[in-house]
């Protein structure tokens, strides 16, 4: 616990990259491999469900600091962590709890989760009183499932890569899907080579990702050189067939094999040794439905047969990258996808109506598929997807083999009626906003948004809505209707759940629109003639 506490400072008081990934390194070089191993999951962005509700640490915390509940709640909002609250204001203690990191989290924090309240107290309240402020700080971070430090997965890897000397590339793809924090885990992750017994049969690949290209496309050269494909709205995931079993993960590395048993029904007759990557995506009568219905599925634990038949799903496949058991990433994309076609068009059709091949776009150069993606909306997508022919399947983000050219958002200008502060570094701000638009001469609620606007223009608004609060909700504040913004989203969706009727996707704030009144902001008509022309839109 003293190493992992003292690499956690470091983290938190620099920003900079390579100070960061040197004392990371520095930790694991040092730690025990049981406490490496715990050390990597949490870093990696991994934790345990919340081990003690924070409505008994708040409790004790109060009880053992001598405070009133009041000054807490003002100390939290001040602070904006409650973590961090409750290891300020508990008496200091100069010592240090020498507690190695995987002894703390498997003998007294795991074990915690299910016991009774006084069992809890006694051991939380011991803990307190044992460690300083920066330990307390980390274990209510631990305890409370909220450990965060700025560091992502990536720059672990970077840190355990310097310090094996084996790539970046085979450590990322050694730490995907489900695994457990133990020395021999961590020792995998380091060895220069790994035997096939030894690789779970579940593992998946890191994915590809992409990167939106500004600007359009004519900088990347002969359209020849490069397949478009549409860019569908759904769920990326790889389906995996190894050893007779299948397994289907998302990008966020969840298992979501029982959420969608039809693509795991047909990768049940798939060869042995393949990995397909794909986007589920709802899909009925040959078209693409709205993403929110395939939000039905994924937030419920037990799949009706109503909800099957309502929101069947296919996957829409893009790519191959293994084939009978080899690992073919590194073949150019062109080979890929020749593998791919001639895969799929080998399926039974039963199996080629739930694993479709996405459909390679021809044009005759840039300008005839800038005209082919006007038409994204009425056909469902985002846009397209521009690969490079020759390009290996990366790992994670690269620039200059796979680009997003999305169509551009859908905006309309609405209102600010509600504010509420932010979190983090902008927890003394207001920043999260709630905006509308009018109905029959009303200001209705619309959107919610907390993106998009320039430090500069965050301090304009937060002024403002301190100047013209006209009532308080708990953390939101009611404001006098007077500032207009553009909206930007990228679907829409009837909703019954929302005062407005609709529903739109990752809402953000486009502009400040100084130059205009409230009355010029825009109405529900407006907003229901962008979802007439989503619902008619046909594939």
């Amino acid at each position: 616990m003293k190493l992992f506490t003292q690499l956690y400072v470091e983290l938190d008081q620099t920003n900079k990259t390579n100070e960061k990934v040197e004392a990371m390194r520095f930790y694991f070089e040092r730690a025990e491999k049981a406490d490496a191993a715990w050390a990597f999951y949490f870093l990696s962005g991994r934790k345990p469900r919340q081990i003690v509700p924070s409505k008994f640490l708040r409790e004790w915390a109060i009880e053992m600091s001598g405070i009133p509940e009041w000054l807490y709640l003002e100390s939290r909002d001040t602070v904006d962590d409650g973590s961090e609250t409750t290891a300020l204001l508990l008496p200091n203690n100069a010592g240090m709890d020498e507690t190695p990191l995987h002894v703390l989290v498997e003998e007294e924090l795991l074990p915690l989760r299910g016991s009774d309240e006084v069992t809890q107290k006694a051991a939380v309240t011991k803990a307190w009183s044992e460690m300083n402020y920066s330990q307390r700080l980390v274990y209510n971070k631990l305890i409370s499932g909220a450990f965060r430090v700025g560091v992502s997965q990536q720059l672990v890897v970077r840190a355990l890569s310097q310090l094996s000397e084996v790539p970046v590339d085979i450590i990322t793809h050694r730490a995907m899907g489900d695994w457990e924090p133990t020395p021999e885990f961590f020792d995998s992750l380091l060895k220069p080579d790994l035997g096939e017994d030894e690789t779970p049969i579940a593992r998946p690949f890191p994915f590809h990702l992409a990167h939106q290209i500004d600007g359009g496309p004519n900088e990347l050269g002969d359209i020849s050189d490069w397949q478009a494909e549409w860019k569908w709205d759904g769920i990326r995931a790889q389906v995996i067939k190894r050893k007779g079993e299948v397994f289907m993960w998302s990008r966020g590395e969840d298992l979501i094999t029982d959420r969608f048993p039809e693509i795991a029904d047909a990768a049940r007759e798939l060869t042995d040794g393949t990995v397909l990557d794909g986007e589920v995506l709802p899909w009925i009568d040959g078209r693409v439905l709205p993403f929110t219905e395939l939000q039905r599925r994924i937030g419920r634990k037990n799949l009706s047969a109503k909800i099957l038949s309502e929101v069947p799903v296919i996957l829409q496949v893009y790519d191959l990258l293994e084939y009978e058991g080899s690992d073919i990433r590194q073949l150019d994309f062109r080979t890929r996808r020749e593998m791919l076609e001639g895969l799929i068009d080998s399926l039974p059709q039963q199996l080629r109506s739930v694993f479709k091949i996405t459909e390679s776009v021809e044009a005759a150069d840039w300008d005839d598929l800038a005209t082919r993606r006007e038409k994204s909306r009425d056909l469902g997508v985002e846009g397209f997807m521009l690969k490079r022919r020759e390009s290996p399947y990366r790992t994670g983000r690269h620039r200059g083999d796979w680009w997003k050219w999305k169509i551009d958002p859908l905006t309309v200008d609405a209102v600010l009626i509600y504010a509420q502060k932010g979190s983090g570094k902008r927890s003394n701000l207001f920043t999260d906003y709630t905006f509308a638009v009018w109905r029959d001469g009303e200001l209705v609620p619309f959107a919610k948004a907390y993106s998009g606007l320039t430090d500069a223009e965050i301090r304009v608004v937060d002024k403002f809505v301190r100047a013209n609060t006209i009532e308080t909700f708990g953390p939101v504040r009611s404001v006098k209707p007077q500032l207009v913004f553009e909206i930007a989203f990228e679907a829409i969706q009837k909703s019954t759940r929302h005062k407005s009727g609709v529903a739109v996707r990752f809402p953000r704030i486009l502009r400040f629109r100084e130059d205009k009144t409230i009355e010029q902001a825009d109405s529900i008509e407006t907003i229901h003639e962008m979802l007439d022309s989503f619902q008619n839109a046909k594939p």
